[in-house]
């Protein structure tokens, strides 16, 4: 019985000793960067834009069409009228 012990003991030593040689990382915390809500106003056509890109929704971010411009973004409803006209000669831009 003595001898059972003293393997589960060695045993135990060993899994404590290779758990804490295992470099484990936790992942680092990302800005969420993202539209959480949109517009259904028209972007001017003075406006010049360079692409875009459709978010889907998956919270805290809405479903919306990323317009984007060399300065700037617009988070827009992707259901409104408008958009298929603007998308239109636009290269979608990728991530």
């Amino acid at each position: 019985m003595q001898l059972w012990w003293k393997l589960a003991l060695m045993m135990m030593v060993i899994v404590c000793v290779t758990a804490q040689q295992v470099n484990y990382r936790r992942p680092t915390r990302v800005g969420v960067s993202c539209c959480k809500e949109v517009s259904r106003a028209r972007i001017p056509a003075t406006t010049t834009l360079i692409g875009y890109k459709h978010q889907n929704a998956l919270s805290p971010c809405v479903d919306a069409i990323i317009f984007y411009t060399e300065k700037e973004k617009y988070c827009s409803d992707p259901k409104a009228r408008w958009i298929k006209d603007r998308l239109k000669d636009l290269e979608e831009i990728m991530d």
